[in-house]
């Protein structure tokens, strides 16, 4: 799970191969597990459930897909690139069948819902597909599997949250970590395929989440991100009817857990980002001073065939609102979608616009994907020539790079509290972490550690990244 500045159509639908697992030292005996996640933020928490699942079946983890007698690859839909990213890998994992023909091969969640059991069909070597609501039924599709039959499971559920199970931590640098909150979607946004891959919105019970982000913290974690597609339309309600959570009540509750836990969640949904959201995140300090608000787009016909339920000047008046509460300084960042169906030269011109007034930290920017399915699909012609989508991403792309270097400029002269996440990538005599803005921050390392609040002093800055110095204390 990365945040990036600046993402393409191919950075975003990232993969995270495991690096050492926190039971793979442990898995002398038992048979072992490697998975793969793929796209979004979601994924990669859903992997941590598998993993826990496949935990109590009897499997440690491996980094490995060589010595894995079970291989999972956990899939995105949401563009085609990121399918085909999935067709891919599973082409190279054809020799490791060959040389290893017990090996179980199965393709999780968006993609296996999408494709079902077409994909046993079109990729050989799958053993079993399995949606996103399936996942504790994986031990019986193995067991099925290893009677020499193909498995699937893509039931939707309108229940499963998964609350119960403690997340098997993968790939984890022991400091951050994520806490899927709901599952699903009801926003029927015409080019987007989560609704039918992920089902109904429905939210965890908030004491599980309290609890989870709790026992986090004792483990030694100190930032946690609340997860679900559409994050701030969470709302619970207790068996019995006397207690109602709503997303801004969840924050506060999280935030108390402890003053030195930070606090971050991820996506917003404009409809949804209220000024009780907003006066929440201001009355507490771990709570980031960060929203992701996708707009998609910045012209109100456009949003109104997107079906995102609300026009530009609804979103803007959000913005202002954040700006209003929580200061200049509170980071923004967007998806933005060039040259959907119909989209005119004026129009595109509206969503440059709108990055102008908002002038957005940093962003997630495609050109328009057809998705099979969808109701833009059914709907619309996807009409805009791939020229012309490829030229107004480039010109959205080109203007975000000017908003990040003006927005990092910001930061300037500035102490940021920084949370060390580990080295920086380019020396081990750095460090480097992210700011309350979400942003990351590298300094030299002197005697601090993984895990430490540092206040850094902001000297330099690049289009992506912040260099600085420590405020060193005179003790």
């Amino acid at each position: 799970m990365k945040t990036l500045e600046i993402l393409t159509p191919e950075d975003k639908q990232g993969i995270d191969l495991p690096r050492l697992l926190e039971d793979e030292q442990g898995a002398q005996g038992k048979k072992k597990l490697y998975i793969e996640s793929y796209g979004c933020q979601m994924n990669f928490s859903d992997s941590e459930i598998v993993a826990s699942i496949m935990r109590e079946k009897g499997f440690a983890t491996t980094s490995s897909p060589d010595d894995a007698d079970l291989v999972l690859l956990n899939t995105c839909a949401i563009r085609d690139n990121a399918e085909q990213k999935v067709r891919n890998r599973l082409s190279t994992l054809v020799s490791l069948k060959r040389r290893k023909p017990d090996t179980t091969i199965g393709v999780l969640g968006c993609m296996a819902e999408r494709l079902k059991a077409k994909l046993l069909e079109e990729e050989k070597i799958v053993d079993m597909v399995v949606g996103p609501d399936a996942y504790r039924d994986l031990p019986r599709l193995l067991d099925e599997v290893e009677t020499g039959q193909k498995a699937v499971n893509v039931f939707l559920s309108k229940e499963e949250t998964y609350a119960d199970i403690a997340p098997v931590r993968l790939n984890t640098n022991g400091v951050t970590a994520f806490i899927s909150i709901m599952r699903g979607c009801d926003n029927m946004c015409s080019f987007c395929v989560v609704p039918f891959t992920r089902g109904r919105e429905r939210s965890r019970d908030a004491h599980s989440i309290v609890k989870e982000a709790a026992d986090l913290f004792s483990q030694g974690y100190r930032e946690v991100t609340l997860l679900g597609q559409n994050v701030d339309s969470y709302k619970w309600t207790s068996e019995d009817g006397t207690e109602h959570v709503n997303f801004a009540n969840l924050l506060e509750k999280v935030a108390l857990v402890h003053p030195d836990l930070r606090v971050r969640f991820s996506t917003s949904h404009p409809k949804d980002i209220t000024d009780e959201v907003l006066y929440t995140m201001k009355k507490y300090d771990n709570v980031c001073n960060y929203i992701h608000l996708p707009a998609q787009s910045g012209n109100s016909r456009v949003l109104k065939i997107m079906n995102r339920t609300y026009d530009r000047e609804w979103y803007m008046n959000r913005v202002d609102a954040i700006r209003r509460i929580l200061g200049e300084d509170c980071g923004i960042s967007q998806d933005m979608i060039a040259g959907f169906c119909t989209e005119t030269e004026e129009e595109h011109r509206d969503t440059l616009t709108l990055m102008e007034y908002v002038k957005y930290d940093f962003g997630y920017m495609f050109a328009y994907s057809e998705r099979p399915g969808t109701p833009a699909a059914k709907k619309f012609v996807d009409d805009i020539p791939e020229e012309v989508k490829k030229r107004r991403l480039n010109e959205i792309i080109a203007l975000q790079q000017q908003h990040s270097m003006e927005r990092n400029q910001m930061a300037l002269g500035k102490v940021h509290r920084v949370l060390v996440e580990g080295t920086s990538k380019r020396s081990t005599e750095h460090l480097q972490g992210r700011n309350d803005q979400n942003k990351v921050v590298v300094f030299p390392k002197h005697h601090f550690e993984k895990g430490q609040y540092v206040n850094v002093l902001v000297t330099d800055c690049t289009t992506a990244t912040l260099l600085g110095e420590p405020v060193l204390s005179e003790n």
